[in-house]
């Protein structure tokens, strides 16, 4: 069931929105040569308990951090440790805020020091075909209208979408109705209403778009080892344009 928030549900969702974009920001600026992926997710989860909200995604369905920062060919979910970020790599965070019985979810790439041309545009055209697709996450529209927009993006540079893992609704649950695919077909799914709160998250490969999981059970790298990013804010269907909860958009 797709739950519509009333306006006082949205003010706590910009709340737990801001916290969670915030956090986002901080492990962005913290990507450079040197440092840990655990470095970076123990800052996350000190920022996040200093506003007075808890990590989403600690300890869900077992997962063991705060952040998920996914390095290189790896597309989502990794896992932070002792791993040292080097130079030229591109890092994915993802992170969630719980706060006041909402949740806020966001992700993106980051390039740590200086990167290549390909790895760049990779991340760039991931970060835009989010925006591609908020301009139909509009009341009256249907939700694949979003998805389609995604694929249409990515695909007409070259790359590939990820079909395996998709966005979903956020709110008092971190994942709920509606899954949100970043493929499909015009015209197709439920209908928009303003209420709808969504986590629109395009996870693109530069190659293949078929993903392996890792024995750690949470790890998804691509098959053949080219990189891939991510990007994903939450977003309010209004009556009018769509409005970020995560903002200010990275």
């Amino acid at each position: 069931m797709i739950t519509l928030k009333s306006a006082h549900e949205i003010d706590l969702m910009r709340r737990a929105g801001k916290i969670t974009a915030a956090a986002r920001a901080l492990a962005g600026e913290m990507v450079r040569p040197g440092v840990t992926t655990q470095e970076i997710d123990r800052a996350v989860e000190h920022f996040i308990r200093k506003q007075g909200a808890v990590p989403s995604f600690l300890h869900y369905h077992g997962y063991p951090a705060s952040a998920c920062i996914s390095v290189n060919d790896e597309v989502i979910h990794g896992i932070p440790g002792k791993r040292l970020l080097r130079e030229g790599d591109i890092v994915s965070v993802d992170v969630g805020a719980y706060i006041g019985g909402f949740h806020g979810d966001c992700a993106a790439t980051f390039a740590c020091g200086q990167i290549s041309k390909e790895a760049q545009e990779l991340i760039d055209v991931t970060r835009q075909s989010f925006f591609e697709g908020i301009k139909f996450a509009k009341e009256g529209h249907r939700l694949q209208d979003i998805s389609a927009a995604i694929q249409s993006y990515v695909e007409s540079h070259g790359y590939s979408i990820v079909r395996e893992y998709v966005g979903h609704g956020v709110g008092a649950e971190m994942h709920e109705s509606p899954e949100i695919p970043n493929y499909g077909h015009p015209g197709r799914g439920p209908r928009l209403l303003r209420g709808m709160t969504l986590a629109i998250e395009p996870m693109v490969n530069a190659g293949s778009a078929a993903i392996n999981l890792m024995p750690d059970g949470w790890t998804v790298r691509t098959l053949d080892g080219k990189w891939a990013a991510h990007y994903e804010n939450t977003v309010l269907i209004t009556d009018g344009e769509p409005e970020i909860l995560t903002a200010p958009a990275i």
